[in-house]
């Protein structure tokens, strides 16, 4: 999420099929051999996300987004989690009149959403990360699963984008500091148009990153989208430091507009990025 300005778009998607043992055991998750289940939110109580897992952004955060952040919009109905993402205008109480700082100079609150994040309350270090859920891919919109690490300041704490969407894209990116101070991106982008488009978006989808000591490796529906050494995510800033060698917290989101996300201008509100599950396994 935080941007890349320059990846690499490749036309014809390299599907590697995913080896595992399927059985269904506590929660109905997965059970993959040689790992255990360590961390899952379900979403099943109606109601607000368990506190004990997620925190939450607010307002106006990065990438000159439009929305504004705030709890409120993250619900779980119906066994979901759902971020909400509306069109709502009220005063922006950070407005400052001739500022030309993008957060101060907006006199409106246009849009509003949620990001939840699990910063200070989860964390992890390696493992088999993996979420099913449903996005919206209409204009403007721009829905991720991502993680980022405990250590440092970005780009030097290292970003995994394991889902994320804008402007007819899915995006698979692995970020870490090079050695201009700013962000070396190993990214992949799909056109969600080769995919389905809209009936592609109208399913659930499980997207997984599997994070071990050597690589990291980015899925859809067991489909190999990234699959990046950690040797080539040293940061390149002479520290040594490679932000992939500590635990990272998740977050999961929707922003709307901003450097990346598009004219939402033409696209009706609300919508909604659904999520069934998010779990985390470890190797035994």
């Amino acid at each position: 999420m935080m941007r890349p300005f320059l990846f690499f778009t490749i036309a014809v998607v390299l599907f590697t099929a995913c080896n595992r043992k399927v059985t269904v055991g506590k929660n109905n998750a997965t059970q993959y051999d040689g790992y255990a289940l360590v961390w899952a939110d379900e979403f099943n109580t109606n109601g607000r996300p368990d506190s004990a897992n997620w925190n939450y952004e607010t307002g106006f955060v990065r990438n000159e987004e439009f929305q504004w952040y705030q709890p409120e919009n993250a619900y779980c109905k119906d066994g979901m989690l759902v971020i909400e993402t509306r069109k709502e205008e009220r005063p922006n109480p950070l407005y400052v009149q001739g500022s030309n700082e993008w957060r101060k100079k907006r006199p409106n609150i246009e849009y509003t959403s949620s990001c939840m994040i699990t910063r200070n309350k989860q964390q992890w270090q390696y493992g088999r990360f993996e979420m099913r859920a449903r996005i919206d891919i209409s204009k403007g919109i721009w829905p991720a699963w991502w993680t980022l690490g405990v250590s440092k300041g970005w780009p030097g704490n290292g970003e995994i984008d394991i889902m994320e969407y804008y402007r007819g894209m899915l995006l698979a990116n692995i970020a870490c500091q090079g050695s201009n101070r700013k962000a070396q991106w190993f990214s992949n982008t799909f056109k969600t148009d080769s995919l389905g488009g809209a009936a592609w978006s109208a399913e659930f989808h499980v997207w997984r990153m599997d994070w071990t000591e050597e690589y990291i490796a980015l899925y859809c529906d067991g489909h190999l989208l990234n699959k990046t050494g950690l040797d080539l995510l040293q940061n390149k800033d002479g520290s040594n430091f490679n932000p992939f060698k500590q635990p990272h917290y998740m977050l999961l989101n929707t922003a709307v507009g901003g450097m990346n996300g598009g004219d939402p201008s033409s696209t009706t509100f609300p919508r909604r990025f659904e999520v069934d599950y998010v779990r985390v396994y470890q190797k035994k």
